[in-house]
């Protein structure tokens, strides 16, 4: 895919910061913040595989984060100045492998409750990890007999708290499960990347690398920033007291800060 084939919303003038968006949500949940830092940043909020204008992923292979890292190959600046990236959730994984291709030019990396699974099994977190691959099998099998409606039920509860998508109006609903048939491709990403371990990622990830999450997010996100935080003391560490694993949608004016914090640090 090249770069005209990526679909992407851009806003502000200033250093290039590249928001890479979470599962089922697109490139429009970034709004908030780049209404608040416009002023001060060129922002590059890129609709990944399957959302918005950018092409669905080809189900005869397992996606990858590379694959995903990729579609930004043709949105940073072509003079070569320094880029910034964040990422939430998925995003965020996605943000790990970009950071890494495009080492030579970051300048600050963000993750909002990263969800690199695959790192819960390589340390034995059986607890969190059998949690996460109850919510993948669910997915799967559901979204396989075209019961979307039924999957994205339990995902909802699973991210964002039991009953939300009982409360979710319909005209949500519909575009929710419609956005998780492109999810369904992304779980081989975060759970197949054998080839990176814990310590891989210690190394190759910038010094200047700050994680956000939330207190009272869900077990297995909880278990991966632990993980991280052991493996990578010397990034900067933000937990907020509440607003759980979609805090960057529902809590900007909690999030929003953090993040233009760390890329002005």
């Amino acid at each position: 895919m090249t770069g005209d084939d990526v679909d992407f919303i851009e806003q502000g003038e200033g250093p290039t910061v590249i928001l890479i968006h979470s599962s089922v949500a697109g490139a429009r949940q970034w709004r908030s913040l780049m209404e608040a830092l416009a002023d001060r940043f060129r922002l590059i909020a890129v609709n990944l595989y399957g959302y918005g204008g950018t092409g669905p992923w080809p189900a005869h292979r397992d996606q990858t984060l590379l694959d995903q890292a990729k579609l930004l190959d043709g949105l940073l600046p072509p003079d070569g100045s320094p880029i910034s990236i964040v990422g939430h959730s998925f995003g965020a994984s996605v943000a790990m492998k970009a950071a890494v291709r495009f080492r030579h030019r970051l300048h600050r990396l963000v993750l909002l409750e990263p969800n690199p699974f695959y790192l819960l099994k390589a340390a034995g977190q059986a607890e969190a990890f059998d949690e996460i691959l109850s919510l993948r099998t669910c997915i799967a099998e559901r979204g396989g007999k075209g019961d979307w409606p039924s999957a994205a039920a339990v995902f909802a509860d699973y991210w964002t708290g039991a009953g939300s998508w009982a409360s979710m109006p319909a005209d949500r609903k519909a575009k929710f499960a419609a956005a998780l048939e492109a999810n369904s491709h992304e779980w081989a990403a975060v759970m197949n990347e054998k080839e990176v371990s814990l310590a891989d990622w210690a190394a190759a990830l910038p010094a200047r690398t700050t994680v956000v999450s939330a207190a009272d997010s869900v077990l297995s996100i909880r278990a991966i920033v632990t993980l991280l935080r052991e493996a990578c003391p010397h990034w900067r560490f933000e937990t907020l007291r509440e607003g759980g694993h979609m805090a960057p949608l529902t809590r900007p004016e909690l999030v929003n800060p953090l993040v233009e914090k760390a890329l002005r640090q």
